[in-house]
């Protein structure tokens, strides 16, 4: 299989393709900075520097698998979640629509932030996902987290997968194109075809419809399900495990006097928030203030602000923020991927990428008969919401 990446960044979707045996034929980004990471792992000439709007469509070649982690400042909760309406960024999903339907590859997919699935009550999901099942693709969505990959970040993040049917009858078509479903996920729910087609409901814009972590979509139809997160595919992790040897960090990492002068004012907290570990805060709330957090937890959603990577940490009996090597391997790129990047730019490049395992899982099952469904009646199927 053949892929290209658009809005590719520093090449998270690339390595994830790489790692499942596909193969990166074109790549685009209008970042400069990301361009010089891209070429600088991949090879001079392996990325497009430009404005994707402004790229004519016919020196995109022919593919089979379009990847995409479209721009997610207009939906996410840092941002000023204007969404599709913001004209400069979120209309940039209109142009990997126009590609889609111009180039007709087998499967895409596509990444964006927890926040699109019920931003104003999830009205820009829905007109993602109408835009996107007009295409006469079976859409399926699911949030992943690298969590589940032995990454100890949480990092919930909506994956969006669409398959080319051959054949308007959906029904002999989903054991073949449903990816971010596992066995278990069915025996769990006791959900079979049936269930799937039988649920599907017409897609109103305009009408409140909860999006739920799991669903699909086709021909402006839509059925969607609260299932349970994926089961781990490789043992959990905490952010100790990935720390460097502190004989080996310098001291610009640093926060020591002010900030042991300013616990002496904070509450000592020592509990933890979905899996991250408070020890003080100003407040003696969770995330408010002045906040140190420990090491034998998870880390929150690292981003491409470029004040995250202020927070401190106490290792040891040293007081500092993490480095851009831990950056890496919190999002599981090597140690050295935005090496020609100063080091206070690549917090923002790896914030703003893609984990390469969770996309590895997705392509790894792309284009297999994953699923077995069993047969049901809808009756028997349907759970209560």
């Amino acid at each position: 299989m053949k892929g290209i990446e658009l809005f590719a960044g520093i090449g998270g979707f690339r390595l994830g393709m790489e790692a499942a045996n596909i193969e990166t034929i074109w790549a685009n980004d209008s970042s400069e900075l990301s361009c010089r990471v891209y070429e600088s792992n991949f090879g001079q000439n392996s990325m497009v520097l430009a404005d994707i709007t402004q790229i004519d469509l016919s020196i995109i070649p022919q593919h089979d698998l379009l990847t995409a982690g479209f721009p997610c400042q207009p939906f996410s909760s840092a941002g000023k979640k204007q969404g599709i309406r913001d004209l400069v960024r979120g209309t940039l999903f209109e142009r990997i629509v126009e590609i889609i339907k111009d180039k007709q590859p087998q499967y895409f997919v596509l990444e964006n932030v927890k926040r699109i699935l019920t931003m104003e009550q999830g009205y820009h999901f829905r007109v993602i996902l109408n835009a996107l099942a007009s295409l006469d693709y079976l859409i399926e969505w699911r949030l992943i987290n690298p969590l589940n990959f032995g990454i100890p970040q949480n990092r919930d993040r909506v994956f969006i997968v669409g398959t080319k049917l051959t054949t308007n009858n959906l029904f002999p078509n989903l054991e073949k194109s449903l990816f971010l479903l596992t066995q278990k996920d069915c025996d769990i729910l006791e959900m079979g075809v049936e269930t799937l087609e039988k649920g599907l409901q017409p897609i109103v814009l305009e009408q409140q419809t909860k999006n739920h972590n799991w669903g699909i979509a086709y021909q402006n139809q839509m059925y969607t399900r609260q299932i349970p997160p994926l089961v781990d595919q490789k043992p959990s992790k905490k952010l100790k495990d990935i720390l460097q040897d502190e004989m080996e960090i310098n001291t610009q990492f640093d926060f020591t006097a002010d900030t042991r002068e300013r616990i002496q004012k904070s509450t000592s907290v020592h509990r933890y928030c979905n899996g991250v570990e408070i020890l003080y805060n100003q407040g003696g709330g969770a995330r408010l203030g002045y906040t140190i957090f420990g090491v034998n937890g998870i880390t929150s959603t690292l981003t491409a602000s470029t004040s995250r990577h202020y927070e401190r940490y106490q290792v040891g009996n040293r007081f500092r923020r993490l480095t851009n090597i831990e950056y890496a391997r919190l999002m599981g790129f090597p140690d050295d991927w935005c090496r020609v990047a100063r080091v206070y730019d690549q917090y923002r490049l790896y914030g703003n990428a893609v984990v390469p395992a969770c996309v590895e899982w997705i392509c790894q099952r792309i284009g297999r008969e994953n699923i077995k469904f069993k047969s049901r009646t809808w009756e028997q199927l349907k759970l209560p919401i």
